[in-house]
């Protein structure tokens, strides 16, 4: 039963989707964990690439006093009461003039958990381009530009990276189309998928307390916490099972995110692929020894699932995640 369930939710995670979080597996010491508030503790931007047949990039004319003049991606805050999609529908359509509907996810950024911005690959389904006798408090004008000759000054260089990811993205897809999953969270947090190989085997940690799961890690907003961003509440899981001093950890980037943004639920989990490996190997055909009894290792066996996870784990067919 426990093994049926655990492979169910790996399934869902693999495939993108979302999974109800119940309660957390680690928490920050000494930090009251109250549900996160838009625009009071944490912060969402979203942004949009997107290209059209003839490798152009939509680009907008900030408006705004501190960047007047220059180009940027269209991309804004996040309000509350909208959904990741929503948010960036509206952020296109205010600043570009046009409708657009996201294809996939390509990364996500963050600089601590209170700051997180989500790019998206989009395509224009319809709307006017925005000219300079339109220009307003969002932006001045809009308009499309070789992906390889972009327009100067640029807000900030940032852009470029983001603009070759999607165009890598369209010549070779490296993870599959995801998009956000529509389910409450009220904390920011990680669900880990964290995995040890050996040979053609594949492990996966798992919370037992109660029915057995994959783990999840709220994220904290101590300095600390901060500092060390989304990775730090990585360790903190893994510090309190694992002896980490002889193991090498590797956030390896998304399977698939969730958040809700509706009745107040303004937090967003994260599904994350982690490795974990012996710094000196050898011949070690076991993963580490779990201390307590709130984890264990479980042994993947399900064949379609154990690829799967070889698959992503050897292509890092995942979302990246940088700060």
């Amino acid at each position: 039963m426990a093994s049926e369930g655990l492979e169910g939710e790996l399934a869902a995670v693999l495939g993108g989707q979302g999974l109800c979080v119940h309660s957390c597996d680690s928490e920050p010491a000494g930090e009251l964990l109250a549900p996160v508030q838009l625009r009071r503790n944490v912060c969402y931007v979203v942004l949009a690439v997107c290209l059209n047949e003839q490798d152009e990039v939509l680009l907008i004319q900030e408006a705004k006093k501190e960047c007047h003049g220059s180009w940027y991606l269209p991309a804004g805050r996040m309000e509350r009461g909208e959904t990741i999609v929503e948010a960036l529908q509206r952020e296109v359509k205010e600043e570009a003039g046009l409708h657009c509907e996201p294809l996939t996810l390509l990364s996500v950024e963050e600089r601590g958990p209170s700051w997180i911005r989500f790019t998206f690959l989009a395509r224009p389904t319809g709307g006017v381009l925005k000219t300079s006798k339109e220009a307003d408090a969002e932006s001045l004008q809009a308009g499309w530009y070789p992906r390889t000759s972009l327009p100067t000054p640029l807000r900030a260089h940032d852009i470029l990276r983001l603009v070759e990811l999607a165009a890598q993205y369209r010549h070779q897809a490296r993870h599959p189309l995801i998009l956000p999953q529509e389910l409450p969270c009220t904390l920011v947090c990680q669900r880990l998928v964290a995995t040890f190989t050996s040979v053609h085997t594949v492990w996966v940690l798992v919370g037992t307390e109660g029915v057995p799961h994959l783990p999840v890690t709220a994220c904290g907003f101590t300095p600390t916490e901060q500092r060390g961003g989304i990775r730090v509440a990585v360790l903190r899981l893994l510090q309190e099972c694992l002896t980490l001093h002889h193991l090498s950890v590797e956030t390896k980037g998304l399977l698939g995110l969730q958040h809700l943004g509706k009745d107040h639920t303004d937090g967003v989990c994260l599904n994350v692929l982690v490795t974990v490996a012996f710094r000196n190997p050898g011949i070690q055909n076991e993963p580490p020894k779990v201390r307590g009894e709130n984890f264990s290792w479980w042994k993947v066996m399900e064949e379609d699932l154990q690829s799967q996870l070889l698959r992503r784990l050897q292509e890092t067919s995942v979302i990246p995640v940088s700060r």
